[in-house]
């Protein structure tokens, strides 16, 4: 579908009634018949409508046959009065911009409310016509849409304009969608005349466009406005690309269809034969779609090493507009049956609709020849919205208009006039008063050009910004869940907080607290991982590490607005003391340098490191090795990675720890728990750490091998003495049986944990293995 200002439509329908019995015209010349219209209009009492507004009502009258003609003449008037005098830059009567921009609305199937606005859009904004104005003559629903598309003034506003126009204008479209659709439409329009204006402003009027306009149409799902939006910006900021694919397309245009129109031939005699009615044609591709095939094609050369020339099936799509959602199956099974379909390209966006209600059955089948073609599969009313999105829902304010069809609530208005990423937008734009922020959060969410739809345990769906993180889904199901996460379970596997989602996941999100024994799955599948009967900890919040995997503004902003709020929380994943054991005191970095935990005899003042991989802590007994830059890195003894250092010839160390000497952070220890498994065993143990005030760091879980499996977790101690009290806590932990810090000396010593009875595993079965005994792992 193209959009082109003053087309005239063939077979629009009339409403004009005739008075007496039919007689021929063909003896009336066209005066007597313009004098023969008026009299007819007048005769109805209606007033007659411009000329200027003929093209626009045959468009307008196309989809909506009773519209009110004389509330388009009232608008049309008022606007061509308005902007009487005014000149575009291309030297035009202003009157021709909004006149555009509505026949614009017009052909994609708008309504008469919206296409009054459209018509008055600027005069709040350009003329000395006030919005009070407007709505004394049209309503308060035209001056609403009139007021979202006003544009805020450089003089209130400054630099900020810009920003927080769109800010305006967003609050607007999220009561009503009509607003970024006139917006859409405006710009669109501008696009078309961009070539008037300056080079620099063509490519900042451009970027902006591409950045924030394209995407929104994308959103919305009017394809049919972005198609031509992407084309516009591809040749103003890219015009050699640009000429490349449009002499492509000319060229292609030019030529025989050998492949694409006989396959549409030979499928749609096929489809007659198994009695499915369709329509099959051939849907060309446009400038910027076959600019992205070109670039895949650049990316995968062809045996001789050079890239593959573009092939007749990469310059369009058939498409196949059925009847019957049933029948978009039918026909799958027909090409699929009479062609060889490949492997991964199938798409059902029927059954799973697009997050801007986009419908369609994707294929792609190989021909005889070896050629591949791409096939979609809609319904008619499908093929609508694919087109014109929101538009084609009809007026949000009167749900079932269009088509009969009626809305189960009427207060509902998330779809289509507040989709989910607009009220995730609004709501995080709220807390971004600054407006280069602002600014910046709008273009980042609105970079990724698809979302995702990911599923919690609990059966919620969660739609995301492809490239989203766990991190971005814990705060997606609120700023709470997302303070208290400690981790995430991605299609029931233990998964980092920085994996990336993938379209069709299944996740939950441990947190650090609940309300139930061991914890419970709490609304979109977040699981509470504090012992049964304690009160929720305040959240321990998150660490700055998380803004690198926080790939939502929503999620950004809520880390930051946290670690603003708690300047002095450690960088660490925390989880909550128990009730009536209040947490350990934060350890402030002192002012300087701190104290170095560790000494060298031989080395005063030289920078020592704790190792990661034995994770020394007092008073386990130590051993120093020189390292670059003049650093000392302190291993436990026993430890292999310094045994192994010591055997590639770098000297033992004399070392010794500093009394009240301590690294910036804490001392971090890892420990490794060897437990019969079972469910809720990484919550119970969580919580066991939980209970003595200790921060998790790290959480690794291996798989389960003969029914046992292996924890390992890094903690931070605020004092050395409590690792002891943390392995005791948990071995208490029903099904634990050892608990070891890894790389410890043979023969138990500090590695080993301090004798405990551990809780039985069983009915009648002891746990094996206590802690300091011969034989304390399963061999």
């Amino acid at each position: 579908m193209t959009i082109e200002a003053g087309q005239p439509l063939a077979g629009q329908p009339t409403s004009a009634r005739q008075a007496g019995p039919r007689r021929p015209l063909g003896g009336l010349g066209r005066v007597a018949l313009g004098r023969a219209g008026r009299a007819a209009l007048l005769a109805t009492g209606r007033p007659p409508v411009p000329d200027a507004l003929e093209p626009l009502v045959q468009a307008h009258r196309r989809h909506h046959p009773q519209a009110d003609l004389g509330l388009l003449g009232r608008a049309y008037r008022l606007a061509e009065e308005s902007h009487r005098g005014q000149k575009r830059k291309s030297g035009e009567p202003y009157i021709t911009h909004p006149l555009a921009v509505t026949m614009i609305l017009a052909q994609l199937g708008a309504g008469t409310t919206t296409l009054v606005a459209s018509l008055l859009h600027d005069t709040v904004e350009d003329t000395d016509l006030t919005l009070s104005q407007v709505a004394e003559g049209f309503g308060p629903e035209v001056a609403y849409l009139v007021d979202g598309v006003t544009k805020l003034e450089k003089v209130d506003f400054g630099a900020a304009a810009e920003a927080e126009t769109f800010r305006k204008m967003l609050v607007a479209t999220g009561d009503d969608v009509r607003v970024m659709v006139i917006k859409l439409a405006d710009r669109l329009h501008n696009m078309r005349t961009i070539r008037h204006m300056k080079p620099a402003s063509q490519v900042r009027i451009a970027k902006v466009t591409r950045d924030v306009l394209i995407p929104l149409a994308e959103r919305l799902g009017i394809q049919v406005l972005k198609a031509e939006l992407e084309d516009i910006v591809f040749a103003t900021l890219h015009p050699e690309e640009h000429a490349r694919s449009r002499a492509l397309l000319a060229r292609h245009e030019d030529g025989p269809d050998t492949l694409l129109a006989p396959f549409a031939g030979a499928l749609g005699r096929q489809l007659a034969e198994a009695g499915i009615a369709a329509e099959v044609t051939v849907r060309p591709r446009h400038c910027v779609s076959l600019h992205r095939v070109l670039l895949k094609r650049d990316a995968a050369p062809g045996r001789d090493g050079r890239p593959q020339e573009p092939q007749p099936a990469d310059f369009g799509r058939l498409l196949v507009v059925v009847e019957e959602n049933a029948d978009c199956y039918a026909v799958l099974g027909e090409l699929h049956t009479c062609w060889t379909p490949l492997p991964g390209e199938f798409k059902d966006f029927v059954a799973a609709p697009k997050f801007n209600l986009y419908q369609s059955l994707h294929t792609a089948v190989a021909l005889a020849g070896g050629e591949v073609v791409e096939v979609l599969v809609r319904t008619r009313r499908m093929h609508a919205v694919a087109e014109t999105g929101v538009v084609a829902l009809g007026d949000p304010r009167q749900p079932g208009a269009r088509g009969g069809e009626q809305a189960a609530d009427e207060l509902d208005r998330t779809d289509p006039a507040r989709p989910g990423w607009l009220s995730r937008l609004l709501e995080w734009q709220q807390e971004t008063p600054d407006p280069d922020a602002f600014w910046s959060a709008l273009t980042a969410d609105l970079a990724g050009d698809r979302e995702i739809t990911v599923v919690t345990e609990l059966g919620e769906t969660l739609q995301l910004r492809a490239g989203a993180t766990c991190v971005d889904a814990a705060y997606l199901l609120g700023e709470e869940t997302g303070h208290r996460c400690i981790g995430a379970r991605v299609n029931g596997r233990l998964a980092a907080l920085s994996t990336v989602l993938q379209d069709g996941d299944r996740v939950a999100i441990l947190t650090d607290g609940s309300d139930g024994p061991g914890g419970s799955d709490g609304p979109g599948g977040v699981e509470g991982a504090a012992p049964g009967g304690r009160r929720r900890a305040e959240p321990s919040g998150p660490a700055p590490e998380w803004l690198a995997h926080a790939r939502t503004p929503a999620a950004r902003l809520a880390i930051e607005r946290w670690l603003a709020d708690h300047p002095a929380r450690r960088p660490v994943v925390r989880t909550g003391p128990s009730a009536g054991q209040p947490a350990p005191p934060a350890h402030p970095v002192a002012a300087g340098r701190p104290a170095a935990p560790v000494t060298a005899a031989d080395r005063p003042g030289a920078p020592v490191r704790l190792a990661r991989c034995c994770t020394p802590v007092p008073p386990d007994e130590i051993v120093g090795y020189p390292i670059r830059a003049g650093a000392v890195a302190v291993h436990r003894s026993g430890c292999p990675a310094g045994e192994r250092m010591r055997a590639d010839g770098r000297g033992a160390l004399e070392v010794s720890w500093r009394p009240g000497g301590a690294p910036p952070t804490g001392f971090r220890a890892t420990l490794r728990a060897e437990a019969l498994n079972r469910p809720r065993l990484l919550a119970d143990l969580t919580a066991a750490i939980s209970a003595e005030g200790v921060g998790i760091v790290s959480a690794e879980v291996e798989p389960p091998q003969e029914l046992r499996v292996r924890h390992t977790y890094t903690v931070e101690l605020p004092d050395p003495a409590v690792l002891a009290a943390v392995q005791r806590a948990m071995l208490r932990v029903s099904g634990v049986y050892d608990v070891e810090r890894p790389h410890a000396p043979a023969g138990g010593g500090p590695g080993r944990a301090p004798a405990a009875q551990p809780a039985p595993v069983g009915p009648g079965r002891p746990a094996r293995g206590r802690p300091g005994a011969a034989g304390g792992k399963w061999g």
